[in-house]
């Protein structure tokens, strides 16, 4: 799926089945750009999680911007909240074609809100400071902390970049705050033990971001 939603326990479904079950209020929809990924986290759903090959998130082929764009002008959006950029993927690892939506939306559909979950790890994928590229386009970026320090960083996220990828991370969280009203870090719980998400909460105390502990999901 490219479009789709999220149902309660995990269930990925399109937008119109989503419509279908809840009929009433908005929903987050998400958008899936591409399979690749610069990180094979230990406990990442692409290796866990079961789907049907109908409501799977593996892409047989990356959608071109007019393909999604495409998909997204069928949506009701009286029924949209936000626009999330996710996937199994990492969004950032097509940067223009994420841009080029999310100017779309901006000036097609002003009034909903735009968020990216990325590993934070664009700069190094592209080679220079990217935080600027999404200034005025994003509403919010969720960027995975995972962990307290580079070492335990690298040993769940097994990032293609090594050692430095920590930082790397942190600092393109840094240079969000610029350019993204709310930025936002995220650990996921039964990850990590209530000490390790203690000092992931300090290092975003210190640095002026906001930490979100997400729930597990495996199945």
């Amino acid at each position: 799926m490219i479009v789709y939603a999220v149902e309660p326990g995990g269930k990925y479904v399109t937008v119109a089945e989503s419509v279908l079950l809840h009929p009433e209020g908005k929903r987050g929809v998400y958008v899936n750009l591409t399979n690749r990924c610069t990180c094979a986290c230990t406990f990442c759903l692409r290796s866990l999680k079961n789907m049907a090959e109908e409501h799977s998130l593996w892409l047989k082929a990356e959608p071109s911007e007019e393909e999604v764009r495409g998909e997204l002008s069928e949506l009701p959006w009286e029924k949209v909240e936000e626009i999330v950029f996710c996937g199994f993927g990492e969004p950032t690892m097509r940067l223009d074609v994420l841009t080029a939506l999310l100017r779309w939306l901006r000036a097609e559909h002003p009034k909903i809100k735009t968020r990216l979950n990325t590993n934070g790890l664009s700069d190094l994928y592209h080679g220079r400071d990217t935080a600027p590229d999404f200034d005025g386009l994003l509403d919010t970026v969720s960027i995975s902390l995972n962990a307290s320090n580079a070492e335990r960083y690298l040993e769940l996220t097994r990032s293609q970049f090594g050692i430095g990828s920590f930082e790397a991370m942190l600092n393109f969280a840094e240079h969000a705050k610029k350019y993204v009203p709310d930025v936002v870090l995220t650990v996921v719980d039964h990850v990590e033990d209530d000490g390790e998400i203690a000092r992931c909460r300090a290092i975003c105390e210190a640095r002026g971001l906001r930490l979100r502990v997400r729930a597990y999901e495996a199945s």
